[in-house]
C-alpha cells in the first residue's frame, strides 16, 4: 500500500531526487546500481514497470491521487509525496506532465554482444545531444521494428527525463546499451566490434560516395546497423569513412537534409528487414 505523504517544505532531503539533483548525479556513473532516473506521466511509468524497473518514490498532484489507484498499487509500498500543482512545480522546477513523476532505479544494461544476439536491425546514435531527438528516435525505432539502439560515449543519456517522456516510454521497450565509455571506444573500435558481430554499417550522411536509401544492395542485407549523427554537424568524417556504406535520402525542392529524428524514421522504414 502506498504511503501518502504531504509535502510541507521544498528542502526536505527525501525530495532532492525530484528537485536538486542533476541528471549526472542521478545517473551515478561511479555506482550504477544506485543510479536513478525520473519517469514522467502514468503511461511512461507503466511502461517502465512493465520492463521491470523498480520504483523508489513518486511525486504526485493531490488531485490526481483518487484516479491513480492502479498505478499506486503497481508501485507497491513506496512513498508518494503530494501537494497542489503550484507547490510541486516550484519543487521540480517545471510543470509536471499528467501530474506525476516517479523516481526509479536504473536498469542494468545489456552488453553490446547480448543486444546484438538475434537482432537484424540496429540504430547507432553518435553524439546526439538533444534529448527530444533521442526520445523521438526511440519512438520511431519501436514503431518501425528496430531491434536495438546503441549510443556512443558522447550521446545524450536515453534515460534523461525529457528523452524518456518524448519517447512515450519506448526506451523501456527497445533494448539499448552504450557502445563504449570513452573517446577511444568510438568510432574505429565500435565499428569494428559491430563488424565482428556480423553487422555491416550504414552512415546516414551527405557525401559524394553516398548511395540512395532505395539501393537494392541495402534492401537485401540480412543485418545492418544504421548510424545517425548529431544535430547540425552530422556524423564525424572518420565515422563516415569507416562505415561500410554511406546512405542518403533522396529529397526534393533543394532540401539537403532532415532533422535527425525525422531522418531516423525514414531510414528505419526504408531499410527494414524485408
Amino acid at each position: 500500500m502506498a504511503q501518502i505523504i504531504e509535502v510541507t517544505g521544498l528542502d526536505a532531503p527525501e525530495l532532492e531526487v525530484f528537485s536538486h539533483l542533476t541528471e549526472a548525479q542521478l545517473r551515478n556513473r561511479l555506482e550504477p546500481e544506485k543510479g536513478i532516473f525520473i519517469a514522467e506521466s502514468p503511461k511512461v511509468i507503466d511502461r517502465a514497470l512493465d520492463a521491470g524497473c523498480q520504483p523508489v518514490s513518486l511525486l504526485m498532484e493531490r488531485r490526481k491521487i483518487p484516479g491513480a489507484a492502479s498505478l499506486l498499487e503497481r508501485c507497491g509500498n513506496v512513498p508518494v509525496y503530494t501537494a497542489g500543482r503550484e507547490t510541486l512545480e516550484a519543487l521540480a522546477g517545471y510543470p509536471l506532465t499528467r501530474g506525476v513523476l516517479c523516481a526509479m532505479r536504473r536498469p542494468q544494461l545489456p552488453t553490446v554482444e547480448e543486444l546484438c544476439a538475434g537482432a537484424s536491425r540496429l540504430a547507432v546514435l553518435e553524439g546526439i545531444v538533444d534529448a527530444t531527438n533521442v526520445g523521438a528516435i526511440f519512438r520511431s525505432a519501436a514503431a518501425l521494428g528496430v531491434d536495438g539502439v546503441l549510443v556512443t560515449p558522447t550521446c545524450c543519456d536515453p534515460l534523461y527525463r525529457r528523452a524518456v517522456r518524448v519517447s512515450m516510454g519506448t526506451v523501456f521497450q527497445v533494448p539499448w546499451t552504450r557502445i563504449g565509455e570513452g573517446p577511444g571506444d568510438w568510432p574505429e573500435a565500435g565499428l569494428e566490434r559491430l563488424r565482428r558481430l556480423g553487422f555491416p554499417t550504414a552512415a546516414m550522411a551527405l557525401s559524394e560516395r553516398a548511395v540512395s536509401i532505395e539501393d537494392p544492395v541495402l534492401q537485401g542485407l540480412g543485418k545492418l546497423a544504421i548510424v545517425l549523427g548529431a544535430e547540425g554537424d552530422g556524423l564525424a568524417r572518420e565515422t563516415i569513412a569507416a562505415c561500410d556504406y554511406t546512405v542518403r535520402i533522396p529529397m526534393a525542392h533543394g532540401v539537403d537534409s532532415l532533422n535527425v529524428a525525422a531522418a531516423s524514421a525514414v531510414a528505419f522504414w526504408a531499410l527494414r528487414r524485408r
